[in-house]
């Protein structure tokens, strides 16, 4: 889903601001913020692809208003009130207002049934998939070629994990992309890797690889 939170390679935004050695929390109610939400994820409530999704799900303008822990707020109370477990009503009595949270979301996806493993040195193209529902791809990346440099463990398949949806664990790969490639024209030469899960890649023509070969049904 292309959506307000993907910046990355976007323009117009300034330079990234930051503090050296800036303290985690300002406030205490950061720390029971993050505190629920780890106790949340950890008991069963809901995974860490739901939470993501759930502050991606954050109204736009709202999103680039609030702070770290605003946002993580209020993708927790989201998930809190669409579990069942607490109602809007409750949260906005002991907020003594009005209390947002996210909009809903769309379907996810499960695996791409035509992915293909690789291995260090095959050329691989990013997928130009524009997913309406949960995706841990970067924009700036979609269609677009490089170089794989290694292979990960299995993880959940998140574009699934999100939404509940079945699916098959995925490695991610190390994929080395030129700059130029990324921005032609418009940056300096250096060399980017992302993490990519595997159905998000294809090989490029005239690269190298082999067939998916099918994974273990996956435990989650």
């Amino acid at each position: 889903m292309d959506g307000v939170y993907d910046l990355g390679g976007k323009q117009g935004f300034g330079k990234v601001r930051y503090t050296l050695c800036a303290p985690a929390f300002h406030a205490p109610w950061e720390v029971r913020v993050n505190s629920l939400y780890s106790f949340s994820v950890r008991s069963g409530f809901f995974n860490m692809d739901e939470y993501r999704h759930a502050i991606e799900r954050m109204e736009p303008l709202h999103y680039l208003t609030a702070s770290y822990y605003e946002r993580s707020l209020t993708g927790l109370a989201t998930l809190l009130i669409e579990k069942g477990i607490v109602t809007q009503d409750e949260l906005e009595l002991r907020a003594e207002g009005g209390f947002p949270v996210s909009t809903r979301g769309a379907q996810g996806r499960t695996n791409v049934p035509t992915r293909q493993r690789f291995k260090p040195g095959d050329r691989v193209r990013v997928r130009p998939d524009c997913v309406p529902g949960h995706v841990r791809m970067p924009a700036y990346v979609r269609g677009k070629t490089g170089v794989v440099v290694s292979e990960s463990p299995l993880y959940p398949f998140p574009d699934a994990h999100a939404h509940g949806v079945e699916a098959q664990d995925e490695p991610t790969y190390d994929v080395r992309f030129r700059s130029e490639d990324l921005w032609p024209d418009s940056v300096e030469a250096a060399l980017l890797h992302v993490g990519l899960f595997q159905s998000y890649l294809e090989l490029d023509q005239g690269g190298h690889g082999v067939l998916h070969d099918p994974l273990p049904e996956s435990s989650t």
